[in-house]
């Protein structure tokens, strides 16, 4: 018989990497992260235009990814 915790692991294996809870959530984070960066930068106006949809997708991508299973 095979152990649960084994199929499981497979199951996780088998995954591609854009469906994985752990490493997305960290690339939203990183969005986020970079989105408020260039929100409170002074110097490149063009980074603090593209701030607030960078901090929307990086939010919208750790709402869907947090919802994946682990």
């Amino acid at each position: 018989m095979t152990n649960p915790q084994d199929m499981a692991r497979a199951a996780r294996k088998k995954r591609p990497f854009f469906l994985r809870r752990g490493p997305m959530e960290n690339i939203a984070t990183v969005l986020i992260a970079a989105g408020f960066l260039m929100l409170f930068q002074p110097f490149l106006l063009a980074l603090y235009t593209y701030s607030l949809a960078m901090l929307l997708t990086g939010t919208v991508l750790f709402i869907i990814v947090s919802k994946f299973p682990e």
